[in-house]
């Protein structure tokens, strides 16, 4: 089973591109504290694509806190270098606020943003 549900903050504004076919991804790093009495916390890259990359994107700010609920993926490449490399990363499957929203996002009378 390949379920993972994570709670944190942005750190930094999220990073919206398109693939050659026109699909938006959305990249984004979070701050995920651990539970001890240490400040240690992880970062994982989190990847979202298509509808919830255009919402990350329009809707997510550095600082922002978010849960995000998704797969590990990991996925092998090659650098500029030519050096081989593997990274592992979350892609979100759905993406929520855990905080208040910012005054800057306006709700319709629908309740969408």
């Amino acid at each position: 089973m390949n379920i993972v549900a994570i709670s944190g903050r942005l750190t930094a504004d999220p990073e919206l591109r398109y693939t050659p076919n026109n699909v938006p991804v959305c990249t984004f790093i979070l701050a995920v504290d651990r539970p001890t009495k240490d400040d240690i916390a992880d970062f994982p890259t989190v990847v979202a694509w298509r509808e919830t990359a255009q919402f990350v994107s329009k809707h997510l700010s550095k600082g922002r806190n978010v849960i995000v609920k998704g797969e590990i993926r990991t996925r092998n490449y090659e650098d500029k270098d030519g050096n081989k490399r593997k990274a592992t990363e979350i892609q979100a499957d759905h993406v929520e606020f855990a905080d208040s929203k910012p005054v800057d996002i306006k709700e319709d009378a629908d309740g969408n943003y």
